[in-house]
């Protein structure tokens, strides 16, 4: 019976460095979400204790629907802090 021939094996190359991936979130993530909250907060307490101040008479109750909006702008930027 005919003798196979051995298989000749490539020699061992380790796989190319790689960067290390920075982990964290940019600096303005922080700052901003806590500005939202912070602003949606006040908006809210600014249109109970004073309703009928000039601009909170004329938007009524979207005050409140506003003051959500920004505490929610908030909570979408937390998402991307770590």
């Amino acid at each position: 019976m005919p003798e196979s021939k051995p298989r000749k094996k490539d020699t061992y190359t380790p796989p190319p460095s790689k960067k290390p991936v920075k982990i964290g979130s940019p600096r303005w993530v922080a700052p901003l979400m806590l500005t939202f909250f912070i602003l949606g907060l006040l908006w809210i307490v600014a249109y109970y204790i004073a309703p009928t101040a000039p601009i909170m008479s004329d938007l009524a109750y979207w005050n409140v629907v506003g003051g959500f909006v920004l505490i929610g702008l908030g909570f979408v930027v937390s998402t991307k802090w770590k």
